[in-house]
């Protein structure tokens, strides 16, 4: 039939379709629609996924719908209005952007990384540097974190000392897990490739390793605006590059990546630093009370989430089991380097903190 991208056996797949894609990719979290039916609730408690649970600030919202009247225009492929905005919040270095952090990812890497090139990645954390790594034919060597899932700075720096691309999360996805600054200076003094560094959480920390940019032309700090700012729905993701990088980086991304109405919501979060501010304020005062509340144990967190032990359940166990009380959570089964029994709780709207803390208490009592 015409149109019919696959013979009845499959033998079309089967010889055009790379092998890195036949199985596997990205794991989703469960979709709110499918536990609210399958279990007969009006609404879900979403703590799976991250997410802010307060809507973008009015300011976002209006530069949005006025980018709106030019949406027949292509948007200016430099950025250079998020660009100058970026420079007012964060002070003068310099910035790229693209669609999320993910896009940031994968362009940093097509402009650095030849097939066969090393990408160390320290685990268990966020799952799609090693997806985008594969996709352009990178060696990977994941690094594993201690007990406690800190960074033990010397392996690193042996583990890496060749390789193109180190990646590295702070606050780690999804453990939670700071690096100290002078952890990050020593890695950086000794290794020759580009450090990326992921702070989509950093603004949920204490920490700021933004200064370490003046010291070091071979850091990149890899922002997003989907958490403190609100607008995971935007996709708009941008990084602190050294100089050098900027050009080639533009050279190597999609053009017109990100697009003029996610730019101008992005311009509008930035100008209101109170509302982030106070979001920020909220997180900090809720995952202190889960983490002393919840009877599973879990290690401090410097992001807008939080890591639970749940043995004996396996994470899988624990994610059907809060299902069933309405409330959606991530398990940890498909991160790299992490066993499988740990869940990712966010820290979501009042009613849905309450909901998990009702609800955790219970299968405790009841499976203990």
């Amino acid at each position: 039939m015409a149109g019919n991208d696959e013979s009845p056996d499959g033998s079309r797949s089967n010889r055009l379709i790379r092998n890195l894609y036949r199985t596997g990719g990205y794991v989703y979290a469960a979709k709110p629609g499918d536990i609210a039916r399958e279990h007969g609730f009006s609404r879900i408690a979403r703590l799976a996924s991250n997410e802010n649970p307060w809507p973008p600030s009015p300011a976002a919202v209006k530069a949005g719908c006025e980018a709106l009247r030019e949406a027949n225009r292509y948007p200016d492929e430099g950025m250079e209005d998020l660009s100058r905005t970026l420079a007012r919040f964060h002070g003068d270095f310099s910035f790229v952007t693209g669609v999320g952090m993910d896009g940031v990812i994968e362009t940093i890497i097509r402009t650095v990384i030849n097939p066969g090139d090393r990408v160390a990645i320290s685990v268990p954390t966020f799952s799609f540097y090693r997806l985008a790594a594969l996709a352009q034919n990178a060696k990977v060597v994941e690094i594993r974190r201690g007990r406690d899932f800190s960074i033990d700075t010397r392996q690193f720096i042996r583990e890496t000392r060749d390789a193109k691309i180190s990646f590295l999360c702070s606050p780690n996805n999804p453990t939670g897990t700071v690096t100290p600054v002078e952890d990050i200076r020593e890695i950086l003094s000794v290794i020759s490739g580009i450090l990326f560094l992921d702070n989509a959480y950093v603004e949920f920390s204490d920490i700021d390793y933004r200064p370490l940019m003046n010291e070091f032309d071979n850091l990149v700090i890899g922002r997003t605006m989907s958490k403190a700012f609100a607008l995971a729905g935007a996709r708009v993701g941008y990084a602190f590059v050294p100089g050098w990088l900027t050009p080639f980086y533009h050279r190597a991304a999609t053009p017109f990546t990100l697009n003029s109405i996610s730019a101008s919501v992005a311009c509008g979060a930035f100008a209101d630093r109170e509302r982030m501010d106070e979001y920020v304020s909220y997180v900090r005062q809720w995952r202190e009370r889960i983490r002393q509340e919840c009877p599973l144990p879990s290690p401090a967190s410097g992001a807008n989430f939080l890591m639970f032990d749940t043995r004996p359940e396996s994470g899988d166990e624990m994610v059907r089991l809060l299902a069933g009380k309405g409330v959606i959570v991530r398990s940890c089964a498909s991160f790299p380097g992490l066993p499988d029994h740990y869940i990712r709780v966010s820290i979501g709207d009042v009613w849905e903190n309450e909901i998990f803390l009702t609800a955790i208490r219970g299968i405790c009592r009841s499976h203990r």
